[in-house]
Order: C-alpha cells, then sequence, then structure tokens
C-alpha cells in the first residue's frame, strides 16, 4: 500500500507535538512559582529546617545520654558514701 503525505495531518501531528511541550512547559512554570510561593511563606513563618531539627534532635539525644550518665555516677558515690537519696535539700534530718 503507498504511502501518501497529507500536509493536513501533518500540521495537526506537529501542533499536537508543540502544544504537549507548551504544556510541559507551563507544567514547569507552575511549578517553579508554587515553589517560591512556598518558600516566601515558609520564609515568614517561624520554622526550622530538616538540617537545623535533626542537629537539636542529636544535641538532645547526646544530653540524655550524659543526664543518664551523670545520675549512675551520683547514685553510685552517693551508694559508696553511704548518703540518702532521698534528702536531695541537704536538709538535715534530726533537726
Amino acid at each position: 500500500m503507498p504511502q501518501t503525505r497529507n500536509p493536513i495531518l501533518d500540521d495537526m501531528a506537529r501542533l499536537m507535538t508543540d502544544a504537549a511541550g507548551l504544556a510541559q512547559g507551563v507544567k514547569r512554570e507552575a511549578e517553579t512559582v508554587m515553589r517560591t510561593q512556598l518558600e516566601r511563606l515558609l520564609s515568614t513563618m517561624d520554622v526550622v529546617t530538616r538540617e537545623e531539627f535533626e542537629a537539636v534532635r542529636d544535641m538532645a539525644i547526646l544530653a540524655r545520654d550524659e543526664n543518664e550518665r551523670l545520675q549512675a555516677r551520683i547514685a553510685a558515690l552517693e551508694a559508696k558514701l553511704g548518703a540518702d537519696p532521698q534528702n536531695d535539700a541537704g536538709v538535715d534530718p534530726s533537726i
């Protein structure tokens, strides 16, 4: 079967290809505008970045571990000295 060229169909195909490219361009532009607006909105709010949050979380974990280590050390020292751990205020119970 011989293949014929139809200029109308070629023009329609070219038009559809251009329309698809235009739609992708519009989509990219809309995403860029939305991202810019969202970043501007977030910059006016009091929020932290993911990196800042993770850094503070890591610091809190280290501080908690250090606190637990120090509590165990204090308990061991109090046990060694025979101190009353219930008497945290340093008040003489004989008074």
